[in-house]
């Protein structure tokens, strides 16, 4: 979930880097009494993410500097789109573009790869989910883009979920000596299992379908089916057939998600969400006008 507390630290620590020490170029060149308008515009089509981000960006550079708003989080936009328009103390609005305009541009196109893949299984009942294969300290930004475009948010956290993976399995066979489709496995998991909360969800991964029946004794929760061809995720939705959720991932594209989906999967993580969305070309068309006694003094200079 992002929060004000993420948004305001985060873009805090954007602005920070963008402008260290201040923005000599305003300072320079642009009046102090000068004022300015702006207009957040579309050069492409795409779906809106991260208008709070946006809005922050200003309001933490000067709290003078006023946002509205055209469109929300979640809306399909066209090219030429005006979404927002801004409005207060030119240096202020200057300084802020570049800040706004990175958060905005990525998250957008966060959202809007995430909306191709969802409108891609529309006719199936799978639900496309995100990974942890987000931007380091800005994953709460790109897990909302991610549900802006209409996808779902997988565990948030190592903290949230016990999610036991091909290396967490391989070290548990090698310090016990067991084998992936022995019921030793089973009884492992179900010990483990034993020493959770009653709301602990778990998840195991398998890469082969004779490591479902002992990873499905156990009861977990979900068995992910880690890079299955499409003819191995019929077999494995079949033979759990509905005694766990089934989930789809490894090297999923927009040009095999739909395939993937009519398997009968559950659901399908796909990590380019997150890690390959290109950003969304986002312009801030800006006129500044300066106070009326600035001119006069300038044209007495003269």
């Amino acid at each position: 979930m992002l929060t004000s507390a993420h948004i305001t630290t985060a873009v805090t620590a954007a602005l920070l880097e963008d402008a260290p020490w201040g923005d000599i170029t305003v300072e320079t060149l642009i009046p102090a009494k000068a004022t300015a308008s702006a207009t957040l515009v579309a050069r492409e089509a795409g779906v809106l993410s991260g208008m709070d981000v946006f809005a922050a960006a200003f309001r933490l550079t000067d709290a003078r500097v006023e946002v509205e708003r055209h469109a929300g989080d979640g809306d399909v936009f066209r090219p030429g789109q005006t979404l927002a328009t801004v409005t207060g103390p030119a240096r202020s609005v200057l300084t802020a573009e570049r800040v706004a305009l990175n958060f905005a541009q990525r998250m957008c196109g966060i959202a809007t790869l995430t909306r191709r893949y969802v409108d891609a299984v529309a006719h199936t009942d799978a639900r496309i989910t995100d990974t942890r294969k987000t931007t380091p300290g800005l994953r709460a930004f790109e897990r909302h883009a991610v549900a802006s475009g209409g996808g779902r948010n997988h565990r948030f956290s190592l903290s949230d979920a016990v999610m036991a993976k091909d290396n967490h399995l391989a070290v548990l066979v090698q310090q016990s000596g067991l084998g992936l489709t022995e019921a030793p496995l089973t009884e492992a998991l179900l010990a483990a299992r034993a020493r959770l909360g009653h709301t602990t969800h778990v998840e195991v991964e398998v890469d082969r379908l004779d490591q479902i029946a002992p990873v499905l004794a156990a009861g977990v929760d979900t068995i992910m089916l880690d890079n299955f061809s499409l003819a191995e995720l019929r077999e494995g939705v079949d033979l759990i057939a509905g005694r766990a959720t089934v989930e789809a991932s490894g090297g999923v594209t927009l040009d095999s998600v739909a395939a993937i989906a009519e398997t009968g999967v559950d659901v399908i993580s796909v990590g380019a969400l997150t890690h390959s969305a290109p950003a969304v070309d986002l312009g801030l068309d800006m006129t500044v006008d300066v106070a009326p006694e600035i001119v006069t003094s300038a044209r007495a200079g003269a």
